[in-house]
């Protein structure tokens, strides 16, 4: 089949030189085509993003180990004070310095409180993992895109050498008639009934062409390729790894499929958030220490117009007690949530297990239909030649040429789709599992 598409490929340069002559041919296998789409689709490109924030949310939390440090001052106007004998019927004013401000420099270091602060890490490179596997994820459904883009390219020029080989024969065929019209063996309207079907066949063979342009065309935009860059196909279509059965399949998705991957790392989440939770029932004990600038003294009379300074230094342990009751209930829902991812990874594994056996069950499938549809076509191509011989004799009429050419060419096309649908359905199985 690689030998008729480098076939096609001289049969299409003939008929449209300038279009190929401004183009780069690019030969490429279905690998070649998923790596480039690693490499530059844009899709992709976002979801890795989404990791290097996962990252830098973890290195922020890694940020609740270092002490908290502030520094505070106030200006502010003190007016002054009014002394009131405690029966209100006499008052003195005192005077104050009126210009007053403080200064202060506080810190203070999370000591212990049940190793909240490492299991936060923790917790936060969980959530890094989720981000890779999601990647990963990304990754098999672009990868499975391209490549499905990239076999339509495959099935058109396939087709486009099915329809130009049954051109030539019908070309073939128009030649014949003409002479027999020459002849005055046959009427006008059989030469008629031959050129309508060549130009069926050239509709054909213009929608192929278009349909592969458009496809040409996205398919450059996945892969970052220049735009005018024509892709030709050369992927061996043998079958692959007809002999492994769905057991290995469904082995192989449940250790590299991304969302098996990540139902098991929810279920980890889940378990650390109730470690998290759990440290509310431990005490928070604290390191701090701080120096302090005040003016004007005003714990002494008369008031005094400078600056006190002082620092201080300690531990302090503090406990809330309503956490005694009030984190019962939250590790309760973090339970409830765990029990949630539990049954979330049976339920993950079960769609995979269904929508891999699927996809080994349509590989199968394929691969029994290219071989029907190979039989179809030998018996349509023994039945034109047939019919040709039964024409060419006068035999035949030329309604029964056409149909069987048209049968000839329908089993062609049938078995082209059919080679080219075993391979996407291998692909496709690949994907299911994780190991695109």
């Amino acid at each position: 089949m690689v030998k008729n598409i480098k076939t096609a490929l001289s049969i299409l340069v003939g008929l449209f030189p300038a279009l190929f002559f401004s183009q780069e041919i690019k030969q490429m296998t279905a690998n070649e085509v998923a790596e480039l789409a690693l490499q530059n689709h844009y899709q992709l490109k976002v979801s890795a993003q989404n990791i290097d924030i996962a990252k830098q949310q973890t290195d922020i939390t890694k940020l609740q180990k270092l002490p908290t440090i502030t520094a505070s001052t106030t200006q502010f106007y003190l007016g002054n004070a009014v002394a009131i004998d405690k029966d209100f019927s006499n008052s003195t004013t005192i005077p104050m310095p009126h210009y007053g401000s403080t200064y202060g420099v506080q810190a203070t270091q999370l000591i212990f409180k049940g190793g909240l602060v490492n299991k936060s890490i923790e917790l936060a490179g969980l959530r890094e993992q989720l981000s890779a596997l999601d990647l990963e994820k990304n990754q098999q459904d672009v990868k499975f895109l391209v490549i499905s883009n990239y076999l339509d390219i495959y099935r058109i020029l396939n087709q486009e050498v099915v329809v130009q080989n049954n051109k030539k024969l019908a070309q073939q065929r128009l030649k014949n008639v003409n002479d027999f019209y020459k002849q005055g063996m046959i009427t006008r309207n059989e030469v008629i009934r031959g050129e309508l079907a060549i130009k069926n066949l050239d509709q054909n063979i213009l929608t192929l062409s278009n349909n592969r342009k458009i496809l040409n065309y996205n398919l450059n935009v996945a892969l970052g390729l220049n735009a005018n860059t024509e892709i030709v196909p050369i992927e061996n279509l043998e079958n692959k790894e007809t002999g492994i059965g769905v057991d290995y399949y469904q082995n192989l998705a449940h250790d590299s499929n991304p969302q098996m991957k990540s139902a098991e790392t929810s279920i980890a989440v889940a378990d650390k958030n109730i470690e998290i939770i759990k440290t509310d029932k431990m005490p928070t004990l604290s390191g701090f220490g701080g120096y302090s600038l005040q003016r004007p003294i005003a714990t002494r009379n008369p008031v005094l117009d400078m600056y006190s300074s002082g620092w201080q230094g300690g531990i302090s342990l503090s406990y809330n007690i309503d956490n005694l009751y009030k984190t019962k209930e939250r590790v309760k829902l973090g339970e409830i949530q765990k029990n949630q991812a539990n049954d979330a990874k049976t339920l993950v594994q079960q769609n995979v297990d269904m929508t891999v056996n699927a996809a080994y069950v349509k590989y199968q499938e394929a691969i029994q239909q290219a071989e029907i549809l190979n039989d179809a076509k030998n018996l349509a191509d023994e039945n034109y030649k047939i019919t040709e011989a039964k024409y060419l004799n006068q035999l035949a009429v030329q309604a029964e040429m056409i149909d069987a050419q048209n049968q000839k060419l329908q089993s062609e096309l049938d078995f082209a789709n059919a080679e080219i649908n075993v391979l996407y359905q291998y692909y496709n199985l690949l994907k299911s599992t994780g190991t695109l």
